[in-house]
């Protein structure tokens, strides 16, 4: 799904070594502000990669502040001709940050210039905002001696001025400043100010004249195209399905929402939508409705696009043609780039390009029928295509739709009978009298909630732990109340569930989680939670009240620590923990960071018997032969660039490892069977190695790409969590070859396997 995740939290307490650590990230961000403030921009560069290698799970706190350090360092080093080592810097950016998506947009830019000149314009201009890739796309042009035709500008179109910039205005603007959803990158606001600061007067209607001396825009229109969907995969990434996880009830006044189901009301401008290669989504899709249009844009009518922010919602009916489960509005568009040539975004189209997709949220009913219709709102406001509203029209309001759709004004022109429609179909959006607790939470705790093996796993994994604590707890509380009774001379006794300590269990998992509510189940337990968002911790306590536990039950832990970097410690001084739960495997598919480092100190934290969870994780993995993984990771070539030389350039930045993949839906032709690559051990740490060789028998012939990852997680000996699954919240991650490698069936290849810091490299070893 979207690749959005909770932001990493770093528990780094109970030892030297992490103190001595955490003295080091601080003095280093107090050496990177200094130097910011002197502009010694190369040292501050320098202190940043130090405090985002010790402790990244700071990167979204100094994004912004490490981007102007590297931009302005990077300045420098092109002011000193230090070409490679301004590419090494940005290589080095980019491991950090590999998600960054103004690389890839800023050499689309610079394309669609060195295009234009070959298609034989006489002036082109090119603007970008970032220095660094304004230099890199010099040497771009320099490289394709474009340099006498195209000039570069290092500014954003908004700032763009005549004859500051440009001399005159020109004839024609491409640009491609669109995302998922159309409007999101912002091509409604940078082309209402090309229209009234640099194009020429558009032609009018008829008109037939030379084009130079008229204004024109590539991609001069587009169609947004919707249909409403059935899919799993979207289902149990937006909605929490279930109502008992593990025997905790979910009570009906808590509501979890994703963050795609936003209001436009609400302070804080958040994407309405997120997006998914449809194509390629695990369990496929099922069309509940026919294909229909939701809105047209005409990128050359300038008083079209003002009108788009302040026009009220269209509303749209849709009929239903085949029953199933409303699970989604999935959303594509159409450019026109002239009268001539098109470009789509659909699914059904072999492109780079992924669906909007809006997921159908808070009705009460989300079975539908050939005869129901779809209802919706949509607009354009705050830069995005909203899809609001979503309900259900069912058959019992008799509504004469005599095309595929209806739009408002058709919807007004049945008066009173259309007001009815509308009560009708707002009954499933309804909200009851009591008091509800909304809860957002990103589209992998959702899939985690919805994840059973998951939590009915840890369930069984902890009930066995404090099981065979408990004779030990027993004997040695018993032993104790005897002495206190001897020495003060009664004969008085309890109840044994009265004399017995409560096991002590901490859940430092990322995110939500409802592992500690499970735990307080399992007897005289009492749980932590470490989550830290106030809205994450009243719904736990509202689903502790509904299923009964004593207020006091549940501690959260963040209460009870100085700052989070002290997260694992003792739960009193005297006492230590029975069960610790770490979390070892990102949701994209990687190792979390400093995870060993973790475990050593929770074994230092456990009593005697204790355990942490998972106890040992294995990594698997095999070979395949994948052009998917390949093309989505490099240029290839330079065919795919109409024959411009553009693959040394961008190739620079490109990433080893791909993450959040779907193996179930990759594309890919398995050249090996699964195999074994790493241990990490969190719980006997000798039984890890940091390097490997590992053999692979070659079960098909075939070019091997890419070495596609995964992980068995062992709660014990018996119970396994497999990040593979089909009911997985994880993703799979994937090592991309630099260059694929011809394979003969019955060949032995050598992989090389290093772990360090929760990294790991895999390599073929030749």
């Amino acid at each position: 799904m979207s690749n959005s995740r909770p932001r990493s939290r770093r528990d780094a307490g109970g030892g030297a070594g992490a103190a001595g650590r955490d003295e080091l990230v601080s003095r280093s961000l107090q050496s990177a502000e200094h130097c910011l403030g002197v502009q010694d921009f190369g040292t501050a560069y320098a202190h940043y990669l130090l405090v985002l290698s010790l402790a990244p799970e700071l990167k979204h706190d100094v994004k912004e502040t490490f981007q102007y350090t590297l931009f302005r360092w990077a300045e420098e080093l092109d002011a000193l001709s230090r070409i490679q080592d301004l590419l090494g810097c940005y290589e080095q950016a980019l491991e950090l940050f590999p998600d960054d998506e103004v690389i890839c947009n800023s050499m689309g830019e610079h394309l669609f210039s060195m295009f234009a000149k070959k298609a034989g314009a006489h002036s082109v201009y090119a603007c970008e905002l970032s220095k660094t890739m304004y230099e890199l796309a010099c040497d771009v042009v320099a490289a394709n001696k474009m340099e006498a035709g195209i000039k570069l500008l290092h500014t954003k179109s908004l700032d763009i001025e005549i004859p500051k910039h440009i001399p005159e205005r020109v004839s024609l603007v491409v640009t491609e400043t669109v995302d998922a959803g159309l409007f999101g990158e912002g091509i409604v606001e940078s082309l209402i100010h090309a229209w009234e600061h640099l194009l020429l007067q558009p032609k009018t209607k008829g008109e037939s004249a030379n084009c130079e001396k008229y204004g024109k825009v590539i991609p001069a229109s587009a169609v947004i195209f919707g249909m409403a969907v059935e899919c799993a995969e979207i289902r149990r990434h937006h909605r929490v399905g279930i109502k008992d996880i593990a025997g905790i009830h979910l009570p009906t006044n808590v509501k979890f929402q994703s963050p795609a189901y936003s209001s436009v009301d609400t302070e804080e401008t958040i994407e309405p939508y997120t997006t998914e290669k449809m194509s390629r989504v695990p369990g496929g899709y099922l069309a509940l409705t026919e294909c229909f249009e939701i809105m047209t844009v005409d990128f050359n009518n300038l008083q079209e696009l003002k009108s788009l922010a302040t026009k009220k919602p269209d509303k749209i009916g849709i009929p239903v043609i085949k029953e199933g489960i409303l699970d989604a509005i999935m959303v594509w568009f159409v450019l026109q780039l002239d009268d001539e040539h098109s470009l789509s975004t659909s699914p059904s189209e072999e492109t780079c390009w992924e669906q909007a997709v809006y997921p159908v949220q808070d009705l009460a009913d989300y079975w539908i029928k050939p005869g129901d219709h779809v209802m919706m709102e949509v607009s354009c406001q705050d830069c995005y295509l909203r899809i609001q509203s979503i309900s259900v029209l069912g058959l019992e309001c008799e509504m004469d739709v005599a095309k595929s759709f209806t739009q408002n004004k058709d919807l007004l022109s049945l008066g009173n009978e259309a007001e009815l429609c509308s009560a009708l179909a707002n009954l499933q959006t309804s909200k009851p009298d009591a008091v509800e607790q909304t809860c957002i939470l990103e589209s992998t705790e959702i899939a985690l909630l919805n994840n059973i093996p998951y939590h009915e796993g840890f369930k069984m994994a902890m009930s066995k732990v404090l099981s065979s604590l408990t004779p030990e707890k027993l004997y040695q509380t018993m032993d104790t109340h005897c002495q206190n009774e001897m020495s003060s001379g009664t004969g008085q006794s309890n109840t044994v569930q009265n004399i017995l300590e409560p096991f002590y269990v901490l859940d430092v998992s990322e995110g939500f989680s409802v592992l500690p509510v499970i735990a307080g189940t399992l007897g005289q337990v009492k749980p932590y939670s470490s989550v830290e968002k106030d809205q994450h911790r009243i719904a736990l306590d509202l689903i502790s009240e509904a299923n009964h536990f004593p207020k006091e039950t549940l501690e959260f832990w963040l209460r009870h620590v100085e700052d989070e970097s002290a997260m694992l410690q003792r739960p009193k001084s005297d006492k230590l923990w029975s069960i610790i739960i770490l979390d070892v495997i990102e949701p994209s598919g990687l190792i979390q960071q400093e995870i060993m480092e973790k475990a050593a100190i929770s074994r230092c934290l456990l009593q005697s018997g204790g355990k942490i969870f998972p106890q040992y994780v294995l990594m698997f993995g095999l070979l395949v032969e994948s052009q998917t993984l390949l093309e989505e990771n490099a240029v290839q070539g330079t065919e795919r660039t109409l024959g411009l030389n553009i693959a040394p350039f961008i190739n620079q930045f490109q990433v080893p490892i791909r993450v959040f993949l779907d193996l179930s839906s990759l594309p890919c032709i398995p050249l090996s069977k699964p195999v074994e690559l790493l241990r990490l051990d969190l719980m006997t740490p000798y039984l890890n190695t940091s390097n490997r060789e590992v053999k692979v028998y070659v079960c098909k012939s075939g070019r091997l790409t890419a070495i596609p990852f995964w992980y068995h997680m062992y709660l014990d000996e018996e119970i396994r969590l497999d990040t593979s699954s089909e009911a997985s919240h994880w993703k799979q991650a994937a090592v991309v070859l630099d260059n694929p490698i011809q394979v003969e069936m019955g060949e032995e290849l050598v992989l090389s396997i290093q772990h360090h810091k929760s990294n790991v490299s895999i390599t073929v070893k030749q």
